[in-house]
């Protein structure tokens, strides 16, 4: 009996190792698995750090266009507001210009009906009283326009 159990146990040892050996190859099978996709991501977080790389580069350079852009465009408003104002004031000047010679014309008109009036009366009684009553509109254009 003794060696019956001495088998019985050696059985149940072997049983042991063949449950063992069999979850050792389902553990090797599961790391082979873990190993694969290991591999697998560390290709997308390599392929991840070239994207973010790429991704940083690109924003470099649009700040430095967009800074590129700032100063020509804060140029460009700078010159077109000395240029505003350099037209608003020859806009001025033309104004007055303009203003002085709308003078300068009445006064004109002003004295030429002062020389007509002034005129000797050669002409007939008609012509005299036609000189005359255009003298009194020019006088009274010019004081309208005044």
């Amino acid at each position: 009996m003794n060696h019956f159990i001495g088998i019985i146990i050696e059985s149940l040892v072997a049983v042991l190792l063949l449950f063992t050996i069999g979850y050792c190859r389902l553990l090797n099978t599961r790391l082979k698995a873990l190993k694969a996709d290991e591999q697998s991501l560390k290709a997308t977080i390599a392929e991840l750090i070239t994207a973010t790389e790429i991704a940083e580069r690109a924003i470099g350079g649009l700040k430095l266009t967009v800074r590129e852009c700032d100063e020509t465009l804060g140029s460009q408003l700078a010159a077109a507001s000395d240029l505003s104002g350099t037209l608003g004031k020859q806009v001025s000047v033309g104004t007055d210009i303009l203003k002085r010679l709308c003078d300068i014309a009445i006064a004109a008109r002003a004295q030429q009906a002062e020389q007509i009036v002034a005129a000797p009366v050669r002409a007939s009684g008609a012509k005299a009283i036609v000189a005359a009553a255009q003298a009194f509109s020019e006088r009274q254009r010019a004081g309208v326009a005044a």
